[in-house]
């Protein structure tokens, strides 16, 4: 009987000592979560300066395709890396790229400017050698005007983040049917030499961006637009005023616009389930590839 009873006891004291060394363990062991979220930051950012990034467009300058609050993908690969591929831009110039290659005209880049942080989007219009002009509000390139054919206004329904503003487009705002506001809109398809095309905004009021060189694109630089043609600051503007200072070097592309991963009108809050109600339907998915237009023999 007593040695039932010292055999009770001693599973007792191994019951709370195994109790006891396991609340010891419960302490967070803060050097290894430190390390778990170390390696999760350099994950990131380095998908981000490889391989792709979500982009914000914060301007009108690329509409009609981009609207202030579309959110892109933008991948880094295309035309392999440089110094402007990862995420945060601490990096002086330096020259090549590594694995690079050249965007084909009407690819939508981003691009940071020299001396600069932030990065801009824009499309590539003029490649090395190119010998390029602005002429009343048409592209000629290499002696001769890139076509141009009107298409139907673009009714864009006037939300928070497209307001119409006067100072962007003054007498520009309309109504529908049933009174719902929309910002009435001039477009142009612009068809490139190599058949790809596009639409602009020309809103016909000729201003100093409609007028420009001739310049030649000098070798490993690109000469870009904006699809906004009279509001876009690139390279058609001076650094000093904001745009690219004409044509940019390759190295300042940081990557290729893919597709538009959704969008959102300016009116959901910092609370993920306000996006629900601020989504632009139809524009989710939606490919940043210009298209080609078949070949006409006539021409």
């Amino acid at each position: 009987m007593k040695s039932m009873e010292a055999d009770m006891a001693d599973l007792e004291r191994g019951e709370e000592q195994q109790q006891s060394g396991q609340s010891g363990n419960k302490g967070t062991d803060w050097k290894a979560e430190l390390k778990s979220i170390s390696i999760l930051i350099l994950a990131v950012l380095g998908f981000h300066s490889l391989v792709a990034k979500p982009f914000y467009i914060p301007s009108e300058s690329m509409m009609p395709r981009l609207l202030v609050g579309d959110r892109l993908v933008v991948t880094k690969y295309p035309y392999g890396w440089s110094y402007v591929s990862p995420s945060f831009h601490l990096l002086p110039f330096i020259h090549g790229r590594l694995m690079g290659k050249l965007p084909e005209r009407g690819d939508i880049v981003i691009v940071t400017p020299r001396g600069k942080r932030s990065d801009y989007i824009k499309r590539v219009i003029g490649l090395p050698g190119d010998l390029l002009e602005i002429r009343d509000g048409q592209v000629i390139l290499n002696g001769k005007p890139v076509r141009q054919d009107t298409q139907p206004n673009l009714r864009l329904p006037i939300d928070a983040n497209a307001p119409c503003e006067a100072g962007q487009f003054p007498g520009r705002q309309t109504l529908g049917m049933e009174g719902q506001p929309f910002c009435d809109l001039p477009v142009k398809r612009e068809t490139l030499p190599n058949g790809r095309y596009y639409d602009v905004i020309d809103l016909g009021d000729r201003g100093p961006l409609d007028w420009f060189g001739p310049i030649k694109v000098p070798a490993g630089h690109l000469f870009l637009m904006g699809d906004n043609r009279d509001r876009s600051a690139d390279s058609r503007v001076s650094l000093e005023e904001g745009g690219l200072g004409g044509p940019v070097p390759v190295e300042t592309i940081g990557g290729r616009a893919e597709f538009i991963s959704f969008s959102l009108d300016g009116t959901a809050g910092w609370n993920p389930l306000s996006w629900l109600s601020a989504l632009r339907g139809g524009r989710a998915g939606t490919s940043l590839h210009p298209a080609t237009a078949a070949k006409d023999k006539t021409r």
